[in-house]
């Protein structure tokens, strides 16, 4: 496929995005430069550790509020990066849960952060891959 229709098709994936919700427009349009791609696997490396550990954490017979709640923080400071606003509002919600320390309220809200995380996750990796293939075709194309 011609770099033109395949920038075409990201910048379509992308408008997509923004009226899906994925991504904030606003946030994401200062990343086109050239970084949105680093940002973006930055994101999703430390968004899956980080999910990961909350996991972990849900698991145990007695949890850790506190820690869940650090987590959760740090979580929200990395969907800005992105601004994944679906995620940050599902932490938001989640908090609401660790708050009380009501763990079966915990490990449903926190099915819906994962949930929104992996929707994102997804559409960044489709950006990424369209990414690649416009660079692969070379600066002539």
């Amino acid at each position: 496929m011609a770099a033109a229709a395949l920038r075409a098709q990201l910048n379509a994936h992308i408008a997509g995005m923004y009226t899906e919700g994925v991504v904030d427009e606003d946030t994401f349009e200062e990343l086109r430069g050239g970084t949105a791609v680093e940002v973006s696997r930055l994101f999703i490396y430390d968004a899956s550790e980080l999910i990961d550990d909350i996991d972990i954490l849900m698991e145990e017979p007695e949890v850790d509020f506190d820690e869940v709640e650090a987590l959760t923080q740090q979580l929200m400071r990395c969907t800005s990066s992105v601004g994944a606003q679906q995620v940050n509002l599902a932490c938001m919600h989640f908090g609401n849960f660790y708050a009380i320390q009501c763990k079966q309220g915990c490990l449903v809200s926190f099915s819906l952060v994962r949930n929104e995380f992996y929707i994102v996750r997804h559409e960044l990796e489709i950006m990424m891959q369209l990414e690649e293939q416009i660079a692969a075709c070379g600066p002539n194309s």
